[in-house]
């Protein structure tokens, strides 16, 4: 490494300054040490600036151009930054625009993940390091062609699986390997909340909104705020739901952990039984992956009913022949088999979204990949796409993760990619 901090030191200062609770307007611009990098934004909506509050409290950024297709976005964004950095970044509606700044360095990606593919091989080809949000792609193919276009490009890539950085996880993954709960015999992931609902009635895009372009190769429906900002994510043709959206997060923990490539055998059940009409992904769903190391299912109800045990409602577990082990983003828990005995309980808090960025910028001045490929990005990714898939088309899909195929089932097997809206054009 070139940097004088090693790694440990780095995110151990991080994620010191993070805690400490200086505002994040006040460190983007007197940050010591090395030149301030130049960022890109692309999407610079709600989490979009996340992304970049995160990047201003690791410090040593200076974000120089932002693009969104709301003017809204666009103005009340470059205010924010202009107030952080002290100099306003230069705006634009189009990614491509965006890409043509000659000073850019890297860019995060942080647009609806309909558009992902186009924007991340675009930056590639235009040279620059890229932090894109998760999940990867819109459909398998997508994936694919991102992988390969990351193979040959040679520059740093990070994708926002940001629980890859939570202590919580990072422990029972330890914890895990040593073999203190046992061999692992199932693994269970959930989440259980109340959603939030906005207008579902079709009307007038707002007037700076370009809708055909934030649509882009992905369908153009009508507009409601049901399916634009932010609502989004549980519209099948943009979001595909809650187990893409959230649950992908702890998929690939678990993965991560246990160390699971890809499955062979996916199954699903759930529908709307709450929302109905309201919404176009599964409001309750059960997913089941047969992975070769381990059996791993999630469960989502986005309706509520999360009272009776709300310390688990968002985590994950993992049934060992020794101990069960329970683990969320802050916090894991190890049961012994048997009764009566002792719960052991282990606090882990960090600021996850920080630390993953520290880990990019690093990398991005170290020239060394961070800990999340974009092949293993994909894998995950691909995991919550199958399992759409199965609940999509009710059937057992069998994939055949050597040659990327759903094998038997041409339902299912057409799902692996979506045909683009002209005049844009699939890249896989």
């Amino acid at each position: 490494m070139n940097s004088t901090f090693t790694r440990r030191q780095f995110l151990g200062t991080t994620l010191t300054g993070a805690l400490a609770g200086s505002a994040w307007a006040a460190r983007g611009a007197d940050v010591p040490g090395p030149r301030k990098l130049k960022l890109g934004l692309i999407g610079s909506g709600w989490y979009g600036m996340v992304d970049v509050q995160a990047a201003f409290k690791v410090g040593g950024v200076e974000v120089i151009a932002i693009c969104d297709v709301d003017t809204q976005h666009l103005e009340e964004s470059a205010a924010k930054i202009e107030s952080a950095q002290g100099k306003r970044p230069l705006t634009f509606k189009r990614h491509e625009d965006l890409l043509r700044v000659e000073e850019l360095e890297a860019v995060i990606i942080a647009t609806p993940p309909h558009w992902h593919a186009l924007q991340f091989i675009a930056a590639l080809e235009r040279g620059l390091d890229v932090y894109c949000e998760k999940p990867l792609a819109y459909d398998l193919r997508e994936g694919r062609a991102m992988v390969e276009a990351a193979r040959q490009s040679g520059r740093i890539i990070q994708i926002g699986f940001q629980r890859r950085q939570s202590p919580a996880i990072r422990q029972v993954r330890q914890y895990l390997a040593e073999g203190k709960a046992g061999r692992i015999v199932q693994v269970e992931a959930q989440i259980n909340y109340q959603a939030g609902m906005r207008d579902t009635t079709p009307q007038p895009s707002p007037a700076t909104l370009d809708w055909d372009l934030w649509c882009g190769p992905a369908p153009k429906l009508p507009y409601s705020p049901q399916v634009g900002h932010f609502a989004w994510r549980l519209e099948k043709e943009y979001g595909h739901g809650h187990l893409v959206d959230w649950g992908i997060h702890l998929i690939d923990g678990a993965r991560w952990v246990m160390g699971a490539t890809s499955p062979q055998v996916v199954q699903a059940a759930g529908g709307n039984f709450h929302f109905k009409q309201e919404i176009t992904t599964p409001d309750t769903l059960t997913v089941q992956w047969q992975f070769p190391e381990c059996l791993l299912t999630w469960r989502h109800r986005i309706w509520g009913a999360e009272e009776f045990a709300p310390e688990v409602n968002n985590g994950i577990f993992f049934y060992g022949e020794k101990q069960t082990v329970f683990v969320t983003d802050d916090r894991w828990i190890a049961i012994p088999r048997g009764k009566g005995k002792e719960r052991q309980v282990h606090e882990a808090k960090a600021d996850l979204g920080v630390l993953h960025m520290a880990e990019f910028l690093e990398a991005v001045r170290t020239r060394t990949q961070p800990g999340c490929t974009t092949e293993d990005g994909y894998r995950s990714t691909a995991a919550v796409q199958l399992g759409a898939i199965a609940y999509e088309t009710g059937s057992k899909v069998h994939w055949d993760a050597g040659a990327e195929l759903i094998r038997e089932n041409p339902a299912a097997a057409r799902l692996l990619k979506r045909e683009y809206r002209a005049p844009w054009r699939h890249p896989g």
